[in-house]
């Protein structure tokens, strides 16, 4: 059994056409989030987890935002290609646990759509949080928003 941990973190987009995406869900008319991708900081901390747990680095080493063939890539595909990664060293995912950290918007109306769609893909079970800062630090003054999440993968012989 093996442990993995992942952060992100994206400022809000002054892009206003920018779509945001979390846990592989579009909010509908909520502001996006800045990045080289699709910016869902949900995904891509399960991806950082997933990677950190089988040995395999960080999101960055294997999707780069310096290559401009990652440029708006979906995170669906990011965790498509971070969970082909993960089986060729030899591993499933057990669980998975995601924290989603924002002022705005508010979350709860998409919590079971994100948990749904990252269990599909996984191919188990996913849970998603969100939690505040309580008005702590760019998080707490809504300049962006951030995710953690943990994983167990079990190796498989």
């Amino acid at each position: 059994m093996r442990i993995g941990q992942g952060i992100d973190v994206h400022a809000f987009s002054d892009d206003p056409d920018r779509a945001l995406w979390l846990g592989l869900v579009h909010l509908p008319g909520e502001r996006g989030l800045a990045g080289h991708s699709d910016a869902d900081v949900a995904t891509h901390a399960l991806c950082d987890a997933l990677l950190g747990a089988a040995g395999l680095g960080d999101l960055g080493r294997h999707f780069s935002d310096q290559d401009e063939a990652h440029r708006g890539v979906s995170s669906l595909r990011l965790l498509e290609e971070t969970l082909v990664l993960v089986r060729d060293a030899g591993f499933r995912p057990v669980s998975a646990d995601v924290t989603i950290i924002a002022e705005r918007p508010k979350l709860a109306p998409f919590m079971s759509s994100m948990a749904g769609a990252l269990t599909t893909v996984v191919g188990t079970l996913v849970s998603v949080k969100a939690t505040t800062t309580e008005g702590l630090g760019a998080l707490g003054r809504g300049e962006g928003i951030g995710a953690s999440a943990v994983v167990l993968l079990e190796e498989v012989s």
